[in-house]
């Protein structure tokens, strides 16, 4: 899945103003050094941080961060493939909170020590090294998340946790364009037809053949953007056998023919996500 969303670290910041806002689309990390933190996001109960804690806000909601006067932290930012992650990641909770005191998760300490040595001492190699360790604490922070209890109907997540569903949806993202049956689908479960199809919706919020259409449209789109190939070899990889018939899903999904998407004159990927 992480894969699938083109997850990399980006940019990190040291901060310490007493008020700060990040706008809407900003997929971030913020670790406190010293002090507390209030992390607001609209709709939600604000998240209260102390020394050592880490907040991740992965869905790109707008928030707005207070500082108490002594306070530092490290703000770190993710790029990702908006149009394939949008729906991914918008299953999370707005904030996952990893508390950082004496019984923090193993993995919390060595990771952060080897991010902030990176931004405090940068060396040849630093820029690799602070988004290698971002990847790190972003997966570390889900794969937290996940096994804590909280997950209630996550969508793919939910899915991917059932160790049942967890190697259909592995399979898909191993390969859209594959022909994806669900009686296929179905026997990589040991579920009947109609059990497979039940319990995928239920999980995932959606029908199988409707995730295997977003999953090779969001492949198609990252390669239009991302590859010089011709539309009608993207459309044979994505698994379709007429560059007409793509063009039209393509149309359906994301508001602009294929080519118009490429150009860069429709709907901006950073935007808008499949219907």
């Amino acid at each position: 899945m992480l894969q699938a969303i083109h997850l990399q670290g980006g940019d990190v910041r040291r901060r310490s103003s007493p008020r700060e806002r990040h706008p809407a689309g900003a997929r971030v990390l913020h670790i406190v050094e010293e002090g507390g933190l209030s992390v607001e996001v609209a709709g939600e109960n604000s998240v209260e941080l102390g020394t050592g804690d880490l907040v991740l806000l992965v869905r790109g909601d707008a928030h707005l961060v207070r500082a108490t006067p002594d306070a530092s932290w490290v703000t770190g930012e993710f790029l990702v493939e908006t149009v394939v992650a949008a729906p991914l990641l918008g299953v999370l909770p707005p904030a996952i909170v990893i508390r950082g005191g004496p019984g923090s998760a193993a993995w919390l300490p060595p990771i952060k020590e080897l991010l902030m040595s990176e931004v405090t001492h940068p060396a040849p190699g630093a820029r690799v090294m602070v988004s290698r360790a971002l990847d790190l604490l972003f997966v570390w922070s889900l794969r937290s998340w996940a096994s804590s209890g909280d997950v209630r109907h996550a969508g793919w997540l939910t899915a991917a946790l059932d160790p049942v569903l967890a190697p259909v949806l592995t399979a898909i993202h191993r390969d859209p364009g594959r022909d994806w049956p669900v009686d296929e689908l179905a026997r990589l479960t040991s579920l009947s037809r109609s059990a497979f199809a039940t319990r995928f919706a239920e999980s995932v919020g959606e029908t199988p053949g409707s995730y295997v259409l977003r999953c090779r449209l969001g492949q198609a789109a990252h390669l239009l953007r991302g590859t010089a190939d011709p539309v009608g070899r993207i459309a044979a990889r994505v698994g379709y056998t007429s560059e007409a018939a793509f063009s039209r899903a393509f149309s359906r999904a994301y508001g602009s023919s294929p080519r118009t998407w490429r150009g860069g004159a429709g709907s901006d990927s950073s935007e808008r996500t499949p219907e």
